[in-house]
């Protein structure tokens, strides 16, 4: 893991902080950057190259088509109309299955059906939307596709080639080695093709951006408004319930927490302070006992009272902030846990810094529990619009959500400020649960 500036211990914590002012402050930021972009790099060329098939698709769709469209208007096609419309259904839908994996949203549409007399047919094909969008997306899509295929599989090649020249320039023929329109016949011109890679690859890690652009691009020519607007109700809804179920859970917690803990307490303590007056006069030796143990009893009410009241708004949290308030769990924590911050950045709102807080709470007690880890790390950070929380731990993974779990709970908990939780878990880990939290006020 990346150092970010001077290491703090807090509570036996490593808290690592990106200082202000120095050069290498943006280097951990950017070197994660590249790791993410190189991860995320050969399912963006799978991406593109599957969709380079479907601009093949699209294209002689396309060219279909004009080709109905021709021989309608002599006629001969007009009956063809509604079955093409049908025959590229299944293109476009795989294309919204892709882009919907892609983004992680799904891509619906809604189609009016096509029965009844060619003439109801074809008012029907005319008349949908969605038939509109399936014919603008094979137009914009076809041959563009397959040109953005050939530049993800080429640009990978050439940076490899374009690095690679210097261990073989000697070993071939000579003049046969080109490099952007120069021959490489010596090793000045050799060290100068290797370092034309540098360009090379800052395009290449552009390919996980040119795949987004390309999943969005299918999902707002291909996506029905108002099925998604349907598929956002229906989530909202859902993350309400749940929410308000949470809610509710969280309260009758509350209260059987203050009527078997504290409520009980201090009513001990009532009945041996009542004790204590009647026996006062009688036998100062036991009024002073009872004393003493009503005193004991409040104080173990007052511990009890405070611990319900951190589990409700954590008092460090409002008092010092998110970060002292993680600090402080992952002092506390039976593994030996890093906290990665990066910035101090502005507050968030309380709701939001509570959900984060309470989100790492849970996902620290289900590694010490479950993962059989021997280290944790707690990854802080975002923008002033969406706070991200990345706990990671190197246990035996194969995490999985089950309901009423605490996995479950972090999702309600994100879902309920209109986040999302991101669950990595593979058989022998690392586990890596991630939680984005928008910070809309």
């Amino acid at each position: 893991m990346p150092e970010h500036g001077p290491d703090h211990r807090a509570g036996g914590v490593a808290v690592t902080t990106p200082g202000n002012g120095d050069s290498g402050d943006t280097l951990p930021t950017a070197r994660r950057w590249a790791v993410d972009r190189l991860r995320a790099l050969p399912g963006s060329i799978g991406y593109l190259l599957i969709g380079g098939a479907t601009g093949a698709a699209a294209t002689l769709a396309t060219v279909g088509l004009l080709l109905v469209a021709a021989t309608s208007l002599i006629g001969v096609g007009i009956p063809a109309v509604p079955e093409f419309l049908r025959l590229i259904r299944p293109l476009t839908g795989f294309e919204r299955r892709r882009a919907g994996k892609r983004l992680g949203v799904p891509v619906r549409a809604e189609y009016q059906p096509m029965t009844g007399g060619l003439r109801q047919r074809l008012t029907s094909a005319f008349q949908d939307p969605a038939n509109a969008r399936d014919i603008a997306w094979l137009c914009v899509h076809g041959v563009p596709g397959m040109v953005v295929a050939l530049f993800a599989i080429g640009l990978p090649w050439g940076l490899l080639n374009q690095l690679a020249i210097p261990a073989y320039w000697q070993i071939v023929p000579p003049g046969t080695i080109q490099s952007f329109g120069f021959v490489v016949d010596s090793w000045p011109l050799a060290w100068l093709s290797a370092l034309i890679a540098i360009p090379l690859a800052a395009l290449v890690l552009q390919i996980p951006v040119v795949a987004r652009w390309q999943a969005l691009l299918a999902r707002t020519l291909l996506g029905a408004p108002r099925a998604e607007l349907a598929v956002r109700v229906a989530e909202l809804t859902a993350t309400r319930a749940a929410a308000l179920d949470a809610h509710g859970a969280e309260l009758r917690r509350i209260e059987r927490d203050l009527h078997d803990g504290a409520q009980a307490r201090i009513a001990a303590v009532i009945m041996q302070l009542g004790l204590a007056d009647q026996l006062r006069h009688r036998d100062p030796g036991a009024a002073d006992e009872l004393v003493r143990k009503a005193q004991d009893t409040a104080e173990a009410a007052l511990t009890e009272l405070r611990d319900v009241v951190r589990g409700i708004y954590p008092p460090v949290l409002a008092d010092r902030g998110l970060t002292s308030a993680v600090s402080a769990l992952a002092a506390r924590s039976p593994i030996p846990c890093t906290l990665d911050i990066e910035g101090d950045g502005p507050r968030h709102p309380a709701a939001v810094e509570a959900a984060a807080y309470f989100v790492i709470a849970e996902a620290l007690t289900n590694a010490t529990k479950h993962s059989g880890a021997q280290q944790l790390r707690v990854d802080l950070g975002g923008t002033a619009e969406l706070l991200t929380v990345q706990v990671h731990d190197d246990g035996v993974g194969s995490a999985i959500e089950t309901e009423g779990g605490g996995l479950a709970g972090i999702r309600r908990r994100a879902e309920a400020l209109d986040g999302r939780m991101l669950l990595s878990s593979p058989p022998g880990g690392p586990t890596v649960v991630r939680v984005e939290l928008p910070c809309r006020s």
